[in-house]
């Protein structure tokens, strides 16, 4: 596509998306912002969309838990009233994914980081109790550790300090942003671990892609799809089984489920703002400039969630932890001044 088109699209985009906001243009307006993405953003997204619609004249918006790599997909398809306002996401957007944005005209695109979360992995309350490391969640995981046949049934297969019960974990799908930041963050970590596989980045990427990322599937590993509620209450309902899911969720369920320990360190909001805890993480969403003034509420949105994340604010009372200093400027500059992602920081 060349660089004419693209323009030429947007353009054509924008035009569009000026008329659906215009009653006087016959088009009509849509009065509700659109929101889709992130299952871990989800429960915060509804909570300031709550506190929107009961503080101010606009209507509530529409939050989708669609998962971030398909709410990147529906995001990036355009600009227009047919199209998302803002994409949730529990990591950050990939250059390929900027690069999808930019052929389809979506060529302004502000970033904010909302906060950080942890990827918790969790056992109910009462149940099995691990301290573990990515090594050895890497192992466990692993379609093929380091290269070579997945043999380990139990826990103790992986380390005999591990109870010997079976390997259950019920974890996110391929689609969620949950999973991409449990592949850099812990399996990636555990994999590295072996000097062998670490350098085989330099030598073949896709194979060490493979070797360090692809989880098992031999039904130790379960795919339980976007909800991550589910999740809590399948490893609720199994004193053995293990569950991956954002920290907010262990903050919410803590009556039910027990946080386990990494490297030592509990998943708590003190250890994930520390960054102490290895499976911290940032949290951010992604909003159309172009929708800016055409939708209803969408810059007031944007305030609402400002007022809402710090961190003795309503989000933290979920789970949210909130940015460290230099974050949290960036992000309130970045939904004031509504400054734009120019795309050469991706990966």
């Amino acid at each position: 596509m060349t660089k004419t088109f693209k323009i030429a699209l947007a353009a054509a985009s924008a035009l569009a998306l000026t008329a659906c906001g215009d009653n006087s243009a016959g088009g009509g307006s849509r009065e509700q912002i659109k929101v889709v993405g992130s299952s871990t953003v989800f429960p915060f997204s509804k909570a300031v969309s709550e506190a929107f619609a009961r503080d101010t004249q606009f209507a509530s918006p529409i939050i989708e838990s669609t998962g971030t790599g398909g709410g990147m997909k529906l995001f990036c398809a355009g600009v227009g009233a047919e199209t998302p306002d803002i994409a949730n996401a529990s990591r950050r957007m990939k250059a390929s994914e900027f690069e999808n944005c930019q052929a389809n005209g979506v060529t302004d695109i502000i970033e904010v980081q909302v906060g950080l979360d942890g990827i918790a992995l969790a056992s109910s309350k009462g149940g099995i109790m691990m301290n573990l490391t990515p090594k050895m969640v890497y192992e466990a995981l692993a379609a093929s550790p380091y290269g070579g046949e997945q043999t380990t049934k139990t826990w103790a297969d992986v380390d005999p300090s591990l109870p010997a019960e079976p390997i259950l974990v019920y974890g996110p799908p391929s689609t969620s942003g949950t999973r991409d930041a449990l592949k850099e963050l812990i399996l990636e970590a555990g994999c590295k671990t072996d000097e062998a596989t670490k350098a085989l980045k330099e030598t073949d990427e896709d194979r060490y892609d493979q070797v360090c990322t692809e989880v098992r599937s031999d039904g130790a590993y379960v795919d339980q799809g976007e909800q991550d509620n589910l999740i809590v209450q399948k490893i609720e309902g199994n004193p053995n089984a293990v569950g991956i899911f954002g920290y907010s969720y262990l903050e919410e369920n803590l009556d039910k489920v027990q946080g386990l320990p990494m490297n030592g360190v509990d998943p708590t909001y003190e250890n994930i703002s520390s960054f102490e805890y290895p499976g911290a993480r940032p949290l951010f969403m992604y909003v159309k400039k172009a929708h800016l003034d055409a939708i209803p509420g969408l810059k007031e949105f944007l305030s609402q969630w400002a007022g809402m994340w710090g961190k003795d604010g309503p989000l933290a009372k979920i789970g949210l932890v909130a940015n460290p200093d230099d974050a949290a400027a960036a992000a309130n500059a970045a939904v004031t001044e509504y400054t734009t992602l120019d795309g050469s920081e991706l990966k």
